[in-house]
């Protein structure tokens, strides 16, 4: 065995509470190099009377490593342990310091002292079951046409930077009917608050709905409604930088070095000016309309904290999505956390950043992070037709490994958002590569989110293409890819294991396009099978069961000796249940 790939720690993502009684514990070691492992687990003050050998499994493995799992529930809370490794030829312990031959010391092994209960990392249960619907308010609907700002075009003309449609809220009120019927139970609103841009991004007022949207009354009317359906709603929070409008930033910039609000801000020099295309003060990217704020002065965090909490008690929102969520200060959404989550413990607190987030995810600040990762791997693979199987179970496997479950249960999985290009222009149009990738998406651990239209088959290359007008007529939508969406999301609703089971790859070989894996809770079992290629593919693996039914196509399947023999066709997709008495069907509203 090759020692030195072996790793882990007592803490992140390698050990951890899942829950108040339940101690996940991770290794990670060399691609096959380790048959079997075992957590050796046991109470620090009755150690030799309650020390068991804990089998591990392989919950992920990618390009060099497998990772491991296995959960112990110690009677006490408390958690001495360490690893028992195998192969064909011998077999190592691992403790805290060192690798060796004999069973370790208790007073050498690895140490988790207590679960306090204060300390234990709770996502929110709801956003385990939530299909969320991305809206972007200016280009969804016009439903109120008298709040129009000057120069609003045409509904459905071409997206630029600096144009308006006239979208609003009362338009999103006037088509929570196409949500309902489309099965999602949460939206994400982007910005709201009132800034000069159509996107929304570069906030004038934290407190005040934009008047082209609405007004308070409306924004009440529609979290009300949403919530009377069983949807939840999300807000935009962009605390990283304001707008070039923002009333303490005016101030800078009329009084300079005398503005009492120069601290809100990163000043590098005075007077605020762009030199060579950049600012003299910090901002977003290098966007003069975009200053950064300074969070780690008292007035900004007071002033911030308090528009975070007045929309979630006065309007009782579900969750804020943060923009630009890594540069800001970590101290700072410490205080966000507490502040929202003694006001509504189930609040969802979701941050925007594009990579690997742990030093966010440790029970302190986010509950979780939009899953660019997971986005880039399923474009990669079933958009773009750039990488095989077996890179895509490998990516998904690596990010599998990176965090807590309980925040891989709660990801943002999108597959295209307002920052990307469509995932059906990408696709180059094949609504059949959209189709695989939605199906994963739906069938995947986390909380799966559907880019406003792509479910009637809107196109757009990046910003601003991208934020097209929602199309409305129906003779212009792609009704069977909509009906496509529906019956996904609703057999997604319906079975808890295609929510919370355990995920496992189960067939992904180098150089193919065919991909299976399970889901499976203590109830149910399903094998999904896709093919990704324009080309039929034969598929034959071992699932362990004879009985089963094909749940998209509705109709029962027998496998002889149970293989799955099966030819997939171009683009083709599979989704089966199992019917074995044993396996206990369940189907669940």
């Amino acid at each position: 065995m090759l020692i030195e790939a072996v790793y882990h720690r007592p803490k992140l993502n390698w050990g951890y509470p899942y829950d108040r009684e339940t101690i996940h514990l991770r290794l990670r070691t060399k691609k096959q190099d380790v048959k079997q492992a075992w957590a050796i687990a046991g109470d620090k003050y009755m150690w030799e009377k309650s020390k068991e050998l804990v089998p591990m499994s392989i919950f992920a493995t990618d390009d060099l490593f497998d990772y491991w799992e296995c959960a112990v529930k110690p009677p006490y809370r408390r958690l001495k342990y360490g690893f028992k490794l195998a192969d064909d030829q011998e077999e190592i312990w691992m403790d805290e310091d060192k690798f060796g031959a004999e069973e370790p010391q208790m007073d050498r092994l690895f140490d988790i002292p207590f679960i306090n209960p204060v300390d234990v990392f709770t996502t929110p249960e709801w956003v385990k079951d939530a299909v969320f619907y991305q809206i972007f308010p200016e280009r969804f609907a016009n439903g109120d046409t008298s709040n129009d700002p000057e120069g609003t075009l045409p509904w459905g003309g071409k997206p630029e930077w600096n144009n308006f449609f006239g979208g609003d809220l009362q338009g999103i009120i006037d088509h929570l009917d196409h949500l309902t019927e489309l099965g999602v139970n949460a939206i994400y609103l982007c910005p709201i608050f009132k800034a000069t841009t159509n996107h929304k991004y570069d906030t004038e007022d934290y407190m005040k709905i934009d008047p082209s949207f609405g007004d308070e009354e409306t924004l009440k009317k529609l979290v009300n409604t949403c919530h009377s359906k069983g949807i939840r709603v999300m807000f935009d929070a962009v605390f990283n930088h304001s707008g070039k409008t923002f009333a303490p930033f005016v101030d800078v910039q009329e009084k300079g070095e005398n503005s009492k609000y120069k601290d809100w801000f990163h000043v590098r020099k005075f007077p605020l000016a762009v030199e060579d295309g950049i600012p003299t003060y910090d901002t977003f990217d290098f966007e003069p309309l975009m200053p950064k704020l300074n969070t780690e002065n008292p007035e900004v965090k007071e002033y911030l904290l308090g528009v975070a909490r007045y929309w979630a008690e006065e309007y009782g929102i579900d969750g804020w999505r943060l923009d630009v969520a890594d540069e800001v200060d970590h101290q700072f959404w410490r205080e966000f956390r507490l502040t929202l989550k003694n006001i509504n413990p189930d609040i969802y607190i979701l941050g925007e950043i594009w990579h690997e987030s742990i030093p966010w995810l440790q029970g302190d600040q986010f509950d979780s992070v939009m899953n660019y990762p997971f986005k880039n791997a399923v474009t990669d693979f079933f958009i773009k037709d750039v990488t095989d199987a077996q890179t895509f179970s490998h990516a998904i496997g690596n990010q599998m490994s990176r965090y807590p479950r309980q925040v891989a249960e709660v990801a943002f999985n999108l597959i295209d958002s307002h920052d990307t290009p469509r995932a059906l222009t990408v696709a180059g149009g094949d609504k059949n590569r959209l189709k695989l990738a939605a199906l994963f998406q739906m069938t995947f651990t986390g909380a799966p989110c559907i880019y406003y239209g792509d479910e009637i088959g809107m196109e757009g290359e990046g910003d601003p293409d991208c934020r097209r007008c929602m199309v409305w007529e129906k003779e212009e939508q792609d009704r069977e890819l909509f009906a496509y969406y529906q019956q996904i999301i609703a057999m997604r609703k319906q079975y808890p294991a295609l929510r919370q089971g355990t995920f496992r790859f189960l067939h992904s070989r180098k150089g193919s396009n065919e991909l299976v894996y399970e889901r499976f809770d203590e109830q149910e079992k399903f094998i999904i099978a896709l093919n990704s290629s324009s080309e039929p593919i034969d598929i034959e693996i071992d699932i362990k069961g004879t009985h089963w039914e094909d749940v998209l196509e509705n109709r029962e399947v027998e496998l002889e000796g149970g293989i799955l023999k099966y030819q997939l066709p171009a683009y083709g997709y599979q989704v089966l249940r199992c019917l074995d008495k044993d396996k206990k069907p369940q189907q669940t509203g």
